[in-house]
């Protein structure tokens, strides 16, 4: 088969070039200048033709697949689909390794014209959404997921074109949406950091968005999709989460010139961390009366990371013959057995694993969990976000320590009637908390411990012993600390905190008092589920 690749001497252009010739295609790379063979000699025996995507594309008619592995996808100006769209008149199939959300999702425009062609015409054809579709197909096995959750982690010295960078550059303190608990949130990229046990290591991912926020919540139905990635030195995390921040405030473009900049402080830094990489695809789903969270981790070692997105297109081409004509994004377009076949030459792995998902109320109330009122339960018997509308009062306390209390947690102004929303979040550790009173804010982490729960604010952490009396939750406060230093007992707050059926109805009631016995604030009020 005659495969032209487009951008064949970039990163992940080139390894697709290698991996096709390996299974015996005829692979041909179209660029603007042909190959160093000194610079890049793995590249030397491909054929090469000159190519310029604003310029004529009548040379396709040759070839059976066009492979766009150039990007980056968001810079293609007025007319973004017209490689796809002459591809198409020439018979031939087309992928992508776009992950641009927006120009992943809009190919389907051509889906008249590719059944017409009898071609099939996939944009995504990468890590995502190719492979973690197709992961997120094998895990869920037919059912409904409640929540997907993508990580893409690489090694350091894992090489990064020019491209990439434009890409994650572009996106940083950006706001993109994505669907949490059937809403859709507005989310910073490059933000809310995750950590991720890998065995033998530990990464750290950040969000960002893809195609799969915007695709999976109607491909598997369900109501709460995200993604992040990471990088693997902690200088380069929080360099771009620093930047993101800055970005989110005062807005300002990313020029050549920075994007060269940052090329070369990740070329300064390559030597440090490592050449390992993974992949984790999370599904939660419904399990008799609970729930279950299946995994599937991919790792890769001796640098072969970068490999992956290329696998997608690697698979597609090993059987054309299964693939339906028609022009879309890359959803389960390729099954994970498929993919995974293809790892066979990679020092690539992969695992597959399960575990039952309990809710953190119910790790630390146990047998205790099932005798509270259905309303009360129901607000904590989830492991995915879910979110919560009501109405409130709130009173805060007038002296010192109220105002420093107001300063250090966010608590929101007195109110005799306010609106409230408060949205749960679990990340497999806890749960993050966001109270909103009228346009105010403030937020907590909830997380079980060996001493029953833990909420955090801030520096400040507080033990939680919970109690069920009559029907009714109470949330004392049994102990704290600032940081890892505790507090004595007299310098604790008092927390007379509950939540309690009332004819079918959630109420809470939060009476925070400083040690001496002084209001801090009390907010008292209902919710129902969004």
């Amino acid at each position: 088969m005659k495969v032209l690749v487009i951008g064949g001497t970039g990163m992940f252009g080139s390894r697709l070039c290698e991996l096709l010739a390996r299974d015996g295609h005829d692979v041909t790379i179209a660029s603007r200048r042909k190959p160093d063979p000194m610079k890049t000699p793995e590249l030397a025996s491909f054929a090469h033709v000159e190519f310029d995507r604003n310029g004529p594309l009548s040379s396709f008619d040759d070839y059976d697949v066009i492979a766009d592995a150039a990007g980056p996808f968001h810079a293609y100006g007025d007319d973004p689909y017209r490689i796809a769209k002459a591809a198409i008149e020439a018979g031939s199939h087309y992928f992508d390794l776009c992950d641009n959300a927006a120009f992943c999702q809009g190919i389907n425009v051509l889906e008249g014209a590719a059944k017409t062609a009898g071609v099939t015409v996939a944009s995504g054809m990468s890590s995502v959404p190719a492979v973690s579709s197709a992961a997120v197909e094998a895990l869920c096995a037919g059912q409904t997921p409640l929540m997907i959750e993508t990580a893409i982690l690489p090694g350091n010295k894992a090489p990064r074109g020019r491209a990439v960078v434009e890409s994650i550059l572009d996106q940083t303190g950006q706001t993109y949406v994505e669907r949490l608990g059937g809403r859709d949130v507005p989310v910073r990229s490059w933000s809310g950091s995750k950590t991720y046990d890998l065995g033998e290591y530990r990464r750290q991912g950040w969000r960002i968005e893809v195609p799969d926020q915007r695709l999976f919540p109607d491909h598997f139905n369900c109501r709460s999709v995200s993604f992040r990635a990471g990088l693997e030195l902690g200088m380069m995390r929080y360099g771009l989460g620093v930047l993101s921040l800055v970005r989110s405030k005062i807005g300002f473009g990313v020029p050549n010139w920075f994007v060269s900049l940052m090329m070369l402080g990740a070329k300064a830094l390559e030597p440090f961390g490592t050449d390992r990489g993974a992949m984790v695809v999370d599904v939660t789903l419904p399990n008799d009366a609970g729930f279950i969270r299946k995994t599937w981790v991919m790792r890769a070692e001796n640098g072969d990371g970068p490999y992956t997105p290329a696998i997608a297109i690697r698979a597609a081409c090993r059987d054309l013959a299964t693939l339906k004509s028609g022009a879309g994004p890359a959803l389960s377009l390729v099954a994970l057995d498929q993919i995974e076949a293809c790892f066979d030459d990679l020092d690539i792995e992969t695992e597959h694993t399960q575990q039952d998902a309990i809710p953190i109320f119910e790790q630390v109330l146990g047998a205790q969990f099932d005798t509270l009122p259905d309303v009360i339960s129901a607000t904590h018997n989830a492991v995915t976000p879910r979110a919560f509308k009501g109405m409130a009062s709130v009173t805060r306390g007038t002296g010192l320590l109220a105002r420093i209390g107001a300063l250090l947690f966010g608590f929101p102004p007195s109110a005799q009637s306010v609106e409230v929303e408060v949205v749960k979040t679990p990340d497999g550790r806890g749960e993050t908390w966001v109270r909103r009173f009228g346009t105010k804010t403030f937020k907590s982490f909830l997380r079980p411990s060996d001493k029953g729960m833990t909420e955090r604010f801030g520096a400040l952490t507080f033990n939680l012993g919970l109690q069920i009396q009559d029907g009714t939750l109470h949330f004392p406060v049994t102990g704290g600390r600032i940081g890892f230093i505790p507090i004595p007992r007299f310098m604790l707050p008092q927390s007379i905190a509950s939540e309690v059926d009332k004819d079918g109805l959630f109420h809470f009631d939060v009476l925070l008092k400083a040690p001496t016995g002084a209001t801090l604030i009390h907010y008292k009020g209902w919710l129902k589920p969004e």
